[in-house]
């Protein structure tokens, strides 16, 4: 999978979506909360194409909620998780490619689950915000040449200023 290359936005991805929540709901019972986030969640912005899914759980069941995941087929990867956010990923054929999802599992509206919600919150709701972040990515994609630490810290300072405005 070639990483950090823009894509369009694809109307496909909420049907991903919507798979992709049954499979966890079974696998984690309807004490967790599944949201759909990042950038496949907005109609129009186009990204890497990885379906990120933030899963809210109590801080309970963190880690039953982990061994459950992995027993499902998601990739707990360590080196990608630290405290307050697990990370998972799966890989599904697709059109002679690999559809990828992203699981972040967190604890239910503890602060990453707040800004992640939050953030995808605002640019459902500010167009003009999404046409903007189109030409960070685009720019980042282009500037990283596939190197992922590039990609994120060219990104930093505009989500950081949205997560503020978003957060209020």
């Amino acid at each position: 999978m070639q990483k950090y290359v823009f894509r369009k936005y694809n109307p496909k991805y909420q049907a991903f979506f919507v798979s992709e929540k049954k499979k966890i709901a079974k696998a984690l019972g309807s004490t967790a909360k599944v949201e759909h986030v990042g950038s496949t969640a907005v109609s129009g912005l186009g990204g890497k194409g990885i379906l990120d899914i933030v899963v809210g759980v109590s801080k309970l069941k963190f880690v039953e909620a982990k061994k459950k995941l992995e027993k499902a087929g998601y990739e707990f990867r360590e080196e990608a998780s630290y405290l307050e956010r697990l990370f998972f990923r799966i890989d599904y054929p697709y059109q002679n490619r690999k559809r990828r999802i992203h699981i972040h599992l967190t604890k239910l509206n503890g602060q990453n689950w707040k800004e992640m919600v939050a953030f995808r919150d605002y640019l459902l709701k500010h167009p003009n915000t999404v046409e903007q972040y189109i030409k960070i990515k685009r720019e980042g994609a282009k500037k990283a040449l596939g190197d992922g630490e590039k990609y994120r810290k060219y990104k930093e300072k505009f989500i950081e200023n949205i997560l503020r405005k978003a957060l209020k």
